[in-house]
């Protein structure tokens, strides 16, 4: 993350507020199209490089793509850039907006292989319950 000189320290809570919201719409969006455990690590104290990691669990094929398409819109809506794409594999999809914000969209085996959580078990996670219907 790079330190703006221009912004004034009155500034710098809007600018969490703003990537709250923007969390909160790609959480939103990762559970509209029904994927499972939606974690949101907040790796500010632990990364020098990264600030956020939301990993969501999908099936293979329709269903990863239709969180991945769903986040996209939403994420936009919420005024973040469009997101460079690694992957796409039928196994992990991930979504990059800037070094903010990286979305990782695993199966269950991907992300039980893989284990995002613990190789970052030093970063705090954040909690965005889940709206009532």
């Amino acid at each position: 993350m790079t330190t703006d000189p221009e912004r004034t320290p009155a500034q710098a809570p809007t600018r969490q507020h703003g990537t709250q919201a923007q969390l909160h719409a790609i959480v939103d969006a990762a559970r509209e199209r029904r994927a499972e455990d939606v974690v949101v690590l907040d790796l500010t104290d632990v990364s020098s490089t990264l600030d956020y990691f939301v990993i969501c669990t999908a099936t293979a094929g329709l269903q990863l793509n239709a969180v991945q398409e769903n986040i996209r819109q939403k994420a936009q809506e919420a005024g973040l850039p469009r997101p460079s794409v690694e992957g796409p594999s039928e196994r992990w999809l991930l979504l990059a907006f800037g070094g903010s914000i990286v979305v990782h969209i695993m199966t269950k085996d991907a992300r039980e292989y893989y284990d995002l959580e613990g190789l970052w078990s030093d970063a705090r996670t954040l909690d965005f319950p889940e709206a009532a219907h």
